[in-house]
């Protein structure tokens, strides 16, 4: 049933290629031209979003004293990361059972600007503990988000900014490349803009003038 379902997938796919390429093949050379430099600006435009879209991070350091528990951590209302956390007992001396002890670090990327931070851990008896606050983000630094969160409370504290990568080579080059992304891409739909400008009136008129010819021509019919 799975290969006839590939094969049946493959044969639309086949299909819906070969209509595209009668269908760009009917297209005179210009259109076709404008089409491609229109995609190519699109992919441009579109790396440059993604490349400058979340370039500041925040690190998240966590300490807890939970066998098992599910954590959870927003940002300005939007889920950015849930994990489990995973707790281990310290014997004191080597022989006494003591306290339960874990830890987790994980780095989730951001937008630069001011968000709120909102933390969340829940427990495997079910019990729910969580907190919040506000941060501000610059371009190409990391912040440090220091988490405690024991049976008997939670808390938050920002650590010292560590601003990394703003004078690194890969910072550079990705500023640099999201720029030039941006240059080229502005341009081509700039340079596609004026063509449609410059020669859509004359397509009109063109257009116009042959309907005439063809209604003369069926009712001399």
């Amino acid at each position: 049933m799975d290969w006839e379902r590939i094969a049946r997938i493959r044969a639309q796919a086949v299909g819906r290629y070969g209509q595209s390429r009668a269908w760009l093949a009917r297209l005179p050379l210009q259109a076709r031209i404008i089409l491609g430099l229109f995609l190519v600006a699109a992919v441009l435009l579109a790396l440059h979003t993604a490349a400058s879209g979340k370039d500041a991070r925040l690190r998240l350091t966590l300490q807890h004293g939970f066998r098992s528990a599910d954590l959870s951590l927003w940002i300005d209302g939007d889920l950015a990361y849930s994990g489990k956390l995973r707790g281990s007992t310290k014997k004191k001396f080597g022989l006494l059972p003591g306290s339960v002890h874990g830890r987790l670090s994980e780095i989730v990327p951001v937008s630069p600007g001011t968000h709120q931070i909102r933390v969340r851990v829940k427990s495997e008896d079910g019990s729910t503990q969580q907190d919040s606050l506000t941060g501000d983000f610059v371009r190409n630094t990391e912040r440090e988000l220091s988490v405690s969160a024991r049976p008997n409370g939670l808390s938050l504290a920002w650590q010292a900014t560590n601003a990394s990568g703003e004078s690194s080579g890969s910072g550079w080059l990705a500023r640099y490349a999201g720029a030039l992304c941006l240059t080229i891409g502005g341009s081509i739909i700039s340079a596609i803009t004026g063509f449609a400008l410059r020669e859509l009136p004359g397509h009109i008129r063109a257009r116009q003038s042959v309907e005439p010819k063809v209604q003369s021509t069926a009712a001399g019919h």
